[in-house]
């Protein structure tokens, strides 16, 4: 497990911290570690601590009231949960599910600890506005891409993003559907589109891609 000075590498953003901010986020600050599958929050729970990954992937993601999930974002090793700053600084309940979508390491400071932070440290400060901005800005985008952008684009845009080097992908229909906030019946429709044209192959949770230039450049469309 990290050394609580070793964790702070990983958020350069607290590099700038007086040495006495320093040793009140040492002491206060703890890391926790969770198993992939885990939920680190749901609706309706209080936001608790602020949460800093230091490694792993934590997927956010929330229910409409229709009952269709969408995932919101994702939060990465160096990085700290939006909707957790969010629900600090509000002191509002969480209205979205966190799940661990790996094993993840994480520093968590309690409310009172990250109250006392905001108020005495402006660089503090600084780290969580920062942090909070660049996710809203996000967010936003996923907004208009739902609103905005053509299906057939937005599933070969997720496509690459989930496949990285990998022309596999060990991926449901509903999943796929969770990841874009729309049916599962769209989602499939879709991709029988796609391999109708030779671009991939869809078995039972596998979607093999046999044509990702293709995909890239319908992807780059937008």
């Amino acid at each position: 497990m990290l050394t609580q000075p070793t964790w702070r590498a990983h958020f350069p953003g607290l590099g700038g911290i007086s040495d006495d901010v320093s040793r009140l986020l040492d002491r206060k600050a703890r890391t926790v570690k969770l198993d992939k599958g885990s939920i680190i929050f749901g609706p309706g729970n209080p936001a608790e601590n602020l949460l800093l990954l230091v490694k792993g992937t934590v997927r956010v993601q929330q229910l409409s009231e229709a009952g269709r999930e969408i995932v919101l974002y994702r939060v990465h090793a160096g990085e700290s949960c939006v909707l957790t700053t969010a629900c600090l600084l509000a002191f509002e309940d969480y209205s979205a599910e966190g799940i661990a979508e790996t094993d993840v390491e994480a520093i968590l400071i309690p409310r009172d600890d990250f109250d006392e932070l905001m108020s005495i440290s402006k660089e503090f400060r600084a780290f969580v506005f920062e942090a909070y901005s660049k996710r809203i800005t996000d967010l936003f985008l996923v907004i208009e891409e739902i609103a905005f952008k053509r299906m057939d684009i937005r599933v070969a845009q997720k496509l690459l993003e989930l496949s990285g080097e990998d022309s596999t992908l060990h991926l449901t229909h509903q999943q796929l559907a969770v990841e874009l906030g729309t049916a599962r019946e769209v989602i499939s429709r879709q991709l029988k589109e796609f391999e109708r044209r030779n671009w991939l192959t869809l078995s039972r949770g596998v979607i093999e891609l046999r044509n990702p230039v293709a995909i890239k450049r319908l992807a780059d469309t937008a």
